[in-house]
């Protein structure tokens, strides 16, 4: 999981700004602060591709320099991260089953160890996640 920077283009509108992607097409947000329209570019994103497959071929960024511009526009340049997004959207328990010797099952038991806590910390660890 990566990070990925596309430029959005914020048109000042009367209560606030909207927003669009030109290397994202029908990608487009809203918001009535500059901030809330930047935090609004990155949840956009994030929607965007949870609409698409599960394997979304994120496209090459263009450059903000090449960009037309409007006169009531102005370009930035929006840091998508998204296995943030992932961790924020997409928490939700999925059921695994698993097999282990059953002395280890009887020795955890009787430690009362948790062992969805135990299979969620060594994952992170072995995906390094953070």
């Amino acid at each position: 999981m990566n990070k990925h920077f596309y430029p959005a283009v914020f048109t000042e509108e009367e209560n606030g700004f909207s927003i669009s992607f030109p290397d994202l097409e029908g990608c487009f947000t809203e918001g009535d602060t500059l901030d809330e329209a930047y935090e609004m570019a990155k949840e956009a994103i994030g929607l965007y591709v949870e609409t698409k497959d599960n394997k979304f071929d994120y496209p090459k960024a263009s450059s903000p320099k090449d960009i037309k511009l409007k006169e009531n526009e102005f370009c930035m340049l929006i840091e998508f991260d998204e296995l943030e997004y992932l961790k924020k959207h997409s928490n939700k328990a999925v059921k695994k089953t698993l097999t282990i010797p059953a002395y280890l099952n009887e020795m955890a038991l009787e430690k009362n160890i948790n062992f969805s806590n135990v299979l969620q910390e060594a994952l992170k660890r072995e995906i390094n996640i953070k």
